[in-house]
């Protein structure tokens, strides 16, 4: 009997305990939800800011790019002074630029520059093969003109046959701007309205002044001289003389005799370096009385007066100097962004590397290597697109003045926004020859020497 009731005793406690489990789930499930809540502190550590900041250790990993520039000089021929003007202006600029730490883009890739050249012995020929050499074999990723429209002329063929970005300096002639091409981007001003101030001054300072117009017969120069002729014409001048002469003319007596025997009172012409100092030499010599003589080029070189007297009185077209330099304030009033360095730093730069004051020449190879700066930092890229966008949209002023190129299919890439002065040579207090500036007006420095005294 006994054994009977803890059977039965037995079977209630097991059916008892079966019966609170399952009545009594909820309340045996509650503290399995405790470790649920007591693991929430342990979620932090799976977002832990040092995981999360992991990307920015990579910094020190920036990519540098090296971007080559290919360009030819003149080393010898007709174009040499000039020429190696303009190489050491942008050879100036390179040095700076990288020394600088190159340029920085926004994904941290740092564009640093080189250059490839050879020298063009001022021949048009080689200009293109040795271009054509640039591109295919050195790889160029973008150019820069020679110096001289002849030679510029030449280059920018095989430029835009291989579709390369060419910055032009040094070249004026408008005629390479208006074939359809959309490679090519000019800095100076173009040679139509090389003269242009020139003419303006001598409006206000002798209005029946009779004009020879004896000019080199390069490209250059002879675009010059076409683009003067209708702006003389409208201003009321009688062109009384007109000749051209070969860039190698050595003897230039029989050209100033046609000058004197032509009653002019003004000489506009000239060509470069070497023919224009010839020429002033000779006008010298002959002492032919005239008002006025202004030369394309050859004034405009710090050399120049080695001429001595015959040096005096002559004016010029500068695409930039020193006394009329651009600034920031002036980049502000025309609603313009400003870029890169003061003139007077970049002037003192070039003379404590190079020795001598810098000319147009020195500033344009400079400037050149700057507006491509500029494009690349607009562009935020060294795509060669991406920078051909971004010198379309320029609208730009550096020291050596405005950059705006036209952008329409008759003339893209010619300039826009550049304005040439006046200077000429005359005597300070201690008989030094020095260049001044005389036109125009509101950047003057001197007024122009007019006659020019009887030699």
């Amino acid at each position: 009997m006994k054994s009977k009731i803890v059977k039965l005793l037995t079977v209630l406690m097991v059916a008892s305990m079966f019966l609170a489990a399952c009545g009594g789930g909820a309340a045996v499930e509650e503290p399995m939800e405790e470790p649920a809540a007591a693991e929430e502190p342990m979620e932090e550590p799976a977002t832990e800011e040092p995981a999360a900041e992991e990307p920015a250790a990579e910094e020190p990993m920036m990519e540098e790019v090296t971007v080559t520039i290919g360009f030819t000089s003149s080393l010898t021929g007709s174009q040499e002074v000039s020429s190696k003007r303009q190489v050491n202006g942008f050879n100036l600029w390179m040095d700076q630029t990288n020394e600088a730490g190159g340029v920085t883009l926004s994904d941290g890739t740092v564009v640093k520059f080189a250059a490839q050249t050879y020298d063009d012995e001022s021949n048009a020929e080689r200009v293109q093969e040795l271009y054509t050499r640039l591109i295919t074999e050195d790889n160029a990723d973008f150019l820069i003109s020679p110096y001289s429209s002849g030679l510029t002329s030449a280059a920018s063929i095989v430029a835009e046959q291989n579709g390369k970005v060419m910055i032009t300096t040094g070249a004026a002639d408008d005629d390479a701007y208006k074939t359809g091409n959309t490679s090519l981007f000019q800095l100076y001003t173009p040679g139509s309205l090389y003269m242009a101030s020139t003419v303006d001054m001598l409006a206000d300072l002798d209005p029946d002044a009779k004009v020879a117009l004896v000019y080199e017969a390069a490209k250059f120069s002879t675009g010059v001289a076409e683009g003067i002729k209708p702006y003389l014409a409208a201003n009321g001048f009688e062109v009384v003389l007109e000749e051209s002469y070969a860039s190698d003319t050595a003897d230039f007596g029989p050209i100033v005799n046609k000058i004197a025997g032509s009653g002019a009172t003004v000489l506009l012409g000239g060509g470069h370096y070497n023919d224009g100092t010839a020429l002033a030499r000779a006008i010298y010599d002959r002492n032919i009385g005239l008002n006025f003589a202004y030369l394309l080029v050859a004034p405009a070189d710090s050399k120049f007066p080695e001429l001595g007297d015959a040096a005096l009185g002559i004016a010029v077209s500068s695409q930039w100097e020193l006394a009329a330099t651009h600034t920031e304030a002036e980049a502000s009033n025309l609603g313009m962004d400003w870029f890169g360095p003061t003139g007077e730093d970049f002037a003192a730069s070039y003379e404590a590397a190079y020795g001598d004051p810098p000319t147009y020449h020195v500033a344009g190879g400079y400037t050149a290597g700057l507006i491509l700066q500029k494009a690349i930092v607009d562009a935020d890229s060294v795509d060669p697109e991406a920078v051909k966008a971004a010198l379309n949209a320029m609208n730009v002023m550096t020291f050596f003045g405005g950059t705006k190129f036209d952008t329409s299919e008759e003339a893209h890439g010619l300039q826009l926004a550049h304005a040439m002065v006046v200077a000429q040579w005359q005597k300070n207090d201690a008989g030094e020859l020095e260049r001044v500036i005389v036109a125009p007006a509101d950047v003057a420095t001197a007024d122009p020497l007019y006659p020019i005294p009887a030699q």
